[in-house]
C-alpha cells in the first residue's frame, strides 16, 4: 500500500532554521565589528554626542573672547549706572550711607576685577615633561598624565586638576586658577545682590510709578494677572486711549487742534507722563540694572552652589562623574567608596583657599591675594594613602 508524506511542515521548519542562521550570522558579524567587552551606555552616549563635541572644539575658542568682552561691557555698565544714578539718590537721603556704599561697593568692585583678571590671565597648569606619579596616558597628547589631570579639547592641552573649560574666562579652570574662578563668582554674586538691594527702592519707583499693587511687588505677575482678569475691558478711559494714540501711534486728532498745536500738546503730555529726557534715561537705566543683576543673582547663585558642593566634597566637575561611576560599581560589590582627595568639608576649604587661620583668611580671601595653591598639582596627598609611607590608612 502506498504511503504519502506531507513535506510542507518540514520545509517550513528548514526555512525557519535557515533564516535564524542567517540572522545569527549577521548579528555575530556586526558584533565583531562594533562590540567589545568595554562597551557601556556611557560610551554609546559619548559617541552620540560627538557632533556637539566637534562643534565645541571648533568654535568655543572663538566664542571665548566675545564672552570676555561681554562680561567687561555688562559689568562696566552696571558700575556706571551706580555712579551716575544710585549714588546721587543715596546722597539725597544720608551722607553716612554714601560713605558706607563707597567703601563697601569699591571693596566688592576691586575683588571682582582682580579675581576676574587673574582667572583669565593665570595658566591653569600643565603636566611637566617628567611626571613622578603617572595615573594614565593621554590619548591626545600621547604623554603621561598625573592624577586628577585631564585633556581639554578646546585648549588642546592636558590641565592639572581640570574642572572645566570656562568660556566666560576664555580659559580652563584648573589647579592654579580654580580659586580665582570661584572667588570671582562669589564676589560677583555678592555684588549683584548688593546692587539689587541698593536699587530696589528706585526700581520700584520707576517700574511701578504710582500704581497701586493688588499683591506685593515680589509677586508682580500675580498683580498683572489680577489686572488683566479682574478689571473689565471697558475700564480704559478716553484719556488713556488718546494718550496711547498720541504716544505710540503718532496720530494727531484733527477734530481737536491744528497739527502744530497738537504736536506741542503731545510733547507736553509725553513729558508729563515720562518726564524730561534725563528722567527717561534714569527710568530705563534703573530697570535695566535691576533686571540684569536679578538674572545674574539667580544664574550665578545656582552655579556657585554647585561648585560649593564640589569643593566641600573635594571633587571637580569631572571627578564628580568619575567618582559617581566608581561609587555605583563598588556598591554592587557591597563595598563603600571613599574619595581619596577629600579630608572633610572644613579641611577641603582650607586647602582650596590656601589659608590656615583667621589672619591668613583675612589677607588671602577677603582681600586680593596672588598666593599659589597648596601643592604643585602633579602629586597629591590623599586621605587613604600616605605617599611617603605607602600603607593603607583608611578603608
Amino acid at each position: 500500500m502506498a504511503r504519502f508524506y506531507c513535506t510542507i511542515p518540514r520545509l517550513w521548519r528548514r526555512l525557519k532554521h535557515c533564516i535564524n542562521e542567517r540572522i545569527l550570522l549577521i548579528r555575530i558579524t556586526y558584533m565583531t565589528l562594533f562590540y567589545n567587552s568595554f562597551t557601556t551606555w556611557n560610551t554609546v552616549l559619548d559617541t552620540g554626542m560627538e557632533p556637539l563635541f566637534w562643534f565645541v572644539d571648533r568654535f568655543a575658542k572663538y566664542l571665548g573672547p566675545i564672552f570676555v568682552v561681554a562680561v567687561i561691557i555688562l559689568t562696566s555698565s552696571v558700575v556706571l549706572i551706580v555712579y551716575i544714578y544710585l549714588l546721587p539718590d543715596i546722597y539725597t537721603r544720608s551722607m553716612a550711607w554714601v560713605y558706607f556704599h563707597l567703601v563697601f561697593g569699591h571693596w566688592l568692585l576691586v575683588n571682582i576685577v582682580f579675581h576676574y583678571y587673574m582667572g583669565v590671565c593665570t595658566s591653569p597648569g600643565h603636566p611637566p615633561q617628567s611626571v613622578p606619579e603617572i595615573a594614565s596616558i593621554c590619548k591626545k597628547c600621547i604623554a603621561p598624565k598625573p592624577p586628577r589631570t585631564h585633556h581639554c579639547s578646546v585648549c588642546r592641552k592636558c590641565i592639572l586638576k581640570m574642572d572645566h573649560h570656562c568660556p566666560w574666562l576664555n580659559n580652563c579652570v584648573g589647579h592654579f586658577n580654580h580659586r580665582y574662578f570661584f572667588l570671582f563668582m562669589f564676589y560677583m554674586w555678592s555684588g549683584t545682590i548688593y546692587v539689587c538691594i541698593t536699587a530696589y527702592d528706585l526700581f520700584k519707583q520707576e517700574f511701578f510709578r504710582n500704581e497701586e499693587l493688588a499683591y506685593p511687588a515680589a509677586v508682580y505677575p500675580l498683580h498683572m494677572a489680577h489686572k488683566i482678569l479682574g478689571r473689565p475691558a471697558t475700564h480704559t478711559t478716553t484719556e488713556d486711549t488718546f494718550l496711547a494714540r498720541i504716544l505710540h501711534e503718532d496720530v494727531c486728532p484733527q477734530y481737536l487742534e491744528p497739527v502744530g498745536m497738537c504736536w506741542n500738546n503731545s510733547t507736553k503730555m509725553y513729558e508729563d507722563y515720562y518726564g524730561d529726557i534725563p528722567n527717561k534715561w534714569l527710568h530705563n537705566c534703573v530697570i535695566y540694572e535691576f533686571l540684569l543683576c536679578s538674572g545674574v543673582v539667580i544664574a550665578l547663585g545656582a552655579l556657585m552652589m554647585w561648585h560649593t558642593r564640589l569643593i566641600s566634597r573635594g571633587e571637580t566637575s569631572i571627578e564628580v562623574h568619575i567618582n559617581g561611576k566608581e561609587r555605583r560599581r563598588m556598591n554592587k560589590l557591597g563595598l563603600v567608596f571613599k574619595n581619596p582627595h577629600s579630608f572633610g568639608a572644613l579641611q577641603n576649604w582650607k586647602i582650596f583657599l590656601g589659608f590656615k587661620d583667621a589672619r591668613t583668611f583675612l589677607w588671602r580671601v577677603l582681600l586680593p591675594s596672588r598666593h599659589k595653591p597648596i601643592g604643585n598639582g602633579v602629586t597629591w596627598k590623599t586621605s587613604t594613602y600616605d605617599l611617603n609611607n605607602p600603607q593603607l590608612l583608611v578603608l
